[in-house]
């Protein structure tokens, strides 16, 4: 068979490297025997098209085959693959099995494409995004600022004590929703902790929704104009913003637009509400909210649960009162102080309802953003059978990056090498503008998932019976390991591009199974301060360099247990195109527990400045290391 090769991420066969702005160009390249036809293969949603490519010359013992494109004036994912025909065999070259770019494979059929993704030229993002550390929280449970507001809404369960675990107490007969028993924390609370973020080096706070539900977690609106009075008034959250950005720090807020809660001003269903809501009456002004099979009991409702009743975000008067209004629910907050929202599912979202409202939330502030809870790749995901890529420029600024999430978790606890973690984020580099890229919300712990250090102890819970996990605690080995792997782990997340992020309480030694355990109160007074020092540090030390915010990024996998990152800035330009310094930083990580000693290649222009003074680098288990030219 033929040697063909082509690699996406190498600047021998792609330049310039990953996703480009409209009307530019990109070189491609391929290599195959002496004689060959070589044809590029392009598609877009509008179709097929075929180019010839030209011989261009020999190098490294293989004749290559280029090809120059001027990219779409649209935004666009272009997907490419070569057909060849040597010596009258008819080959493909296209994308590995993972799809993960890189080298990819020969194949006698149709392969996996490669990706460029073509963005707005226009495309911008907050800058505070680019240099923010992020910290997530579940208002409910970060910290009681001593109000008595719980008596504020009737029929609630209310815990005894602030140390206590979650239950999964449900309020008949307002449904089989789990997330009924609250503890008391409150806005009043966050602004009395505000001191302890700065410290921290918090920049950005991401609030899980606050606005009035019947649940702890807020996520089943009940009213989107107030905050719901088990944590403050609206002016407790204006009074919340100026402090904080007297802290330094920002306040993102969480926008459920996929549904509402069934107990809400708009769907009403237990008459609780001084409105007609749609489930009462056909001519309530929000009845075109909501979709019927069988008026009033037959709903479409998110994932077939009945408190949560889907929205038609296609309909006029839901988009007027969210996006479009004078005092549109996102406006009206932006003006109370808030930085932007995270959109909660905002792959069940029409792509055109997430494009109007970030422009509805630049109009009303050009730096605030509009981040997307996304799971998977953002720039290629398919929701319901349609491509829904939310890296072209006119949608979101950013996601939240979970696919890191589970390359670090798998690369901490063995089930993933270097090389594999590698490759995840080296795709999502190719991928993604670099403006997303440097904004990505880089979590590790969130209220979806066991806690951090479960997951790293591998004893998460999530896979053991649910009866279990009110009681898995980890003992003294088991906390101990996950508590090394998780300052670790969390050094390397502050050594890549995007914002490091820290759910509440995981950098304080916190521990949970799944939902509700992973939502757990502070626990002040009994925090691992250790490790709250241990965060503190490593996000100062991100954010008096520079480099490690802004530096271009390379990522090497030398051994299967060490993980290299190279930060650099030449000639005078930061990743983002701004002028800066330049330099070049390296980070470390062992992550076995066993000592390695690396000898650097001097050959490696990423390693050089380090290799010619270095030679080789000594790696304790588990330890991270920095080093600057």
């Amino acid at each position: 068979m033929p040697k063909l090769k082509h690699d996406s991420q190498s600047e021998k066969y792609r330049w310039p490297q990953g996703a480009r702005p409209c009307g530019s160009c990109v070189r491609l390249r391929i290599s195959a025997p002496e004689g060959a036809n070589c044809t590029l293969r392009l598609w877009t949603e509008k179709g097929e098209e075929k180019l010839p490519m030209r011989l261009r010359g020999y190098m490294d013992d293989a004749f290559l085959y280029e090809i120059t494109l001027t990219l779409p004036e649209e935004p666009v994912i272009l997907w490419y693959t070569f057909l060849v025909d040597a010596d009258g065999e008819m080959l493909w070259y296209g994308n590995n099995p993972e799809g993960l770019g890189g080298e990819g494979q020969v194949s006698p059929h149709l392969p996996p494409s490669f990706q460029i993704t073509v963005y707005d030229r226009a495309y911008t993002v907050p800058s505070w995004m680019h240099d923010g550390v992020m910290y997530q929280i579940f208002v409910d449970r970060f910290c009681d600022g001593g109000a008595p507001l719980l008596d504020k809404k009737p029929g609630l369960v209310t815990h005894a004590s602030w140390d206590e675990k979650p239950n999964e107490y449900s309020n008949a007969p307002l449904g089989s929703n789990l997330g009924h028993d609250f503890f008391g924390g409150n806005l009043a609370g966050v602004i009395q902790k505000l001191p302890y973020l700065r410290k921290l080096g918090v920049t950005v706070l991401y609030l899980n929704p606050i606005f009035d539900a019947q649940s702890n977690h807020k996520y089943d609106t009940g009213d989107y104009t107030h905050v719901d009075p088990t944590f403050g008034t609206n002016e407790d959250f204006v009074r919340l913003c100026r402090a904080a950005r007297a802290n330094g720090i920002r306040v993102m807020l969480d926008g459920v637009f996929s549904h509402t809660g069934d107990n809400s001003v708009y769907f009403n269903r237990y008459g609780l509400y001084d409105s007609v809501g749609a489930y009462q009456s056909k001519d309530s002004p929000y009845a075109s909210w909501y979709r019927f099979r069988d008026y009033p009991e037959e709903y479409d409702c998110w994932w077939g649960v009945k408190t949560l009743p889907e929205v038609d975000e296609n309909c006029r008067s839901y988009r007027d009162f969210i996006i479009y209004n004078e005092d549109s629910v996102v406006a009206q907050w932006i003006a109370r102080g808030a930085s932007g929202w995270r959109l909660d599912v905002a792959d069940e979202l029409p792509d055109d309802f997430i494009c109007e409202l970030r422009a509805r939330v630049k109009l009303e502030n050009p730096e605030a953003a509009v981040l997307g809870e996304v799971w998977e790749d953002a720039s290629n995901k398919v929701a319901y059978g349609q491509l829904r890529s939310y890296a072209l420029g006119r949608s979101l600024d950013s996601v939240m990056n979970y696919p890191l999430r589970t390359a670090l978790l798998n690369f901490f606890t063995g089930r993933g090498t270097a090389r594999d973690f590698a490759r995840t984020v080296n795709s999502l580099h190719e991928n993604y503008p670099p403006q997303m890229f440097y904004a990505l919300m880089n979590l590790i712990g969130s209220h979806d998932r066991a806690r951090a250090l479960n997951a790293l102890s591998g004893l998460s819970g999530e896979d053991a019976p649910k009866e279990t996990w009110r009681d898995l605690e980890l003992d003294g080995p088991h906390y101990r390991m996950a508590r090394q792997r998780l300052m670790a782990l969390f050094a390397l997340v502050c050594a890549l591009p995007g914002m490091p992020t820290i759910y509440y309480g995981d950098e304080a030694g916190m521990q949970g199974a799944g939902d509700p355990y992973n939502r757990g109160t502070y626990p002040w007074g009994h925090e691992d301060q250790e490790l709250i020092a241990f965060y503190a540090r490593t996000i100062a030390r991100r954010r008096a360099e520079p480099l490690w915010r802004r530096g271009a990024l390379a990522l090497l996998a030398p051994h299967p247990d060490v993980l290299l990152v190279v930060r650099r800035v030449e000639n005078g330009r930061d990743a983002l195109g701004e002028r800066a310094h330049n330099g070049c930083v390296l980070f470390a990580i062992n992550r076995s527990q066993t000592p390695l000693t690396l000898l650097l290649d001097p050959n490696d222009p990423r390693l050089a400045p380090f290799a010619r003074r270095l030679g080789e680098i000594a790696l304790p288990p588990l330890t991270p290391i920095y080093f600057k030219a």
